[in-house]
């Protein structure tokens, strides 16, 4: 095939995962995380060809963490289970306190 064929990776069949799936340890972290910080709420982040369905869940001073859930319900399971609110990122976006604590904290940056 070409490089501009209009027929997708995903009509052909062939799809791509270049991530793993969620482990307990991604729960276990985020659960360490609801019981270690004040106001968290999630964020549900959809499933993408690299990446399974992530959570960021940030606490009220807005430090996060970013954690694979393996799907939509399981995150729910997990917020409903600690009274924890669940967004869906693309619909809300993220609140300004993360991006305020990204800009205090630089070292958390992406390398």
């Amino acid at each position: 095939m070409g490089w501009f064929s209009r027929r997708s990776r995903a009509a052909q069949g062939i799809t791509t995962k270049l991530d793993r799936k969620a482990t307990r340890e991604d729960l276990a972290a985020l659960e360490e995380f609801v019981t270690s910080h004040i106001g968290v709420e999630f964020y549900l982040e959809p499933e993408t060809t690299a990446t399974d369905t992530t959570v960021a869940a940030i606490a009220h001073d807005g430090e996060w963490i970013r954690r694979r859930t393996g799907s939509p319900q399981a995150a729910a399971k997990l917020a409903n289970r600690h009274g924890v609110p669940l967004y869906e990122a693309a619909k809300t976006g993220y609140p300004e306190r993360m991006r305020a604590w990204n800009r205090a904290h630089p070292e958390r940056r992406a390398r």
